[in-house]
């Protein structure tokens, strides 16, 4: 989205246009679920942050100063939802009981039926998928901190001093955590892409 017609839409929006913001939100709904999705690692998860995280904005839309973009203002604020709801969900976990007399989960066992199309063989497919899998349990390994950093900048492609501004940091940390991350995710690939 232009520069222009985003400030004329914000505008919009702080006079209380619903239908603004809901540009506003298609525009950045999808980038947003992927990095809401990539730090928690959950698609439930990176929804209600996703949720959260336009609740937030359309709420302090009026606070918004237009220092840096609005996309920039709206990725800080889903980041920090996916923290929250990271450090939610750990709690959680932590505190929940788990039984061995639990019933598997209902997904095992469907199948559906294939049919051929344009796009790669189902065996292409299933490879892609299994590393997709394997990369974002590697980043899921990582701690928060160095997980937003590289997700922000390798997934969503923003420059170091979009993520400082983001994430509150300097440059150099931004780019010494992203070393960190890289270096891990490298490592942990490695042990886990030979399994294949």
């Amino acid at each position: 989205m232009q520069s222009d017609d985003e400030q004329e839409i914000i505008s919009r929006c702080r006079k209380g246009d619903i239908e603004a913001f809901e540009v506003l939100v298609k525009a950045y709904q999808g980038k947003m679920f992927n990095i809401a999705f990539r730090i928690t690692g959950d698609a439930d998860d990176a929804a209600e942050v996703v949720q959260d995280a336009f609740v937030s904005a359309h709420r302090n839309l009026k606070k918004f100063e237009q220092r840096s973009r609005f996309s920039t203002w709206l990725c800080a604020i889903t980041v920090n939802a996916a923290r929250n709801r990271l450090s939610q969900v750990r709690s959680r976990k932590a505190h929940e009981a788990y039984s061995l007399d639990d019933p598997p989960s209902q997904d095992c066992g469907r199948g559906s039926r294939e049919h051929a199309s344009g796009e790669p063989s189902v065996l292409v497919q299933l490879t892609r998928k299994e590393q997709q899998e394997k990369i974002q349990e590697c980043l899921n390994m990582l701690e928060t901190e160095f997980r937003e950093v590289i997700v922000l900048r390798d997934v969503q492609g923003f420059a170091y001093d979009e993520i400082g501004t983001m994430l509150g940091l300097a440059a150099g940390t931004v780019k010494s955590r992203l070393f960190r991350a890289r270096e891990s995710v490298k490592t942990c690939l490695k042990q886990r892409l030979g399994d294949m």
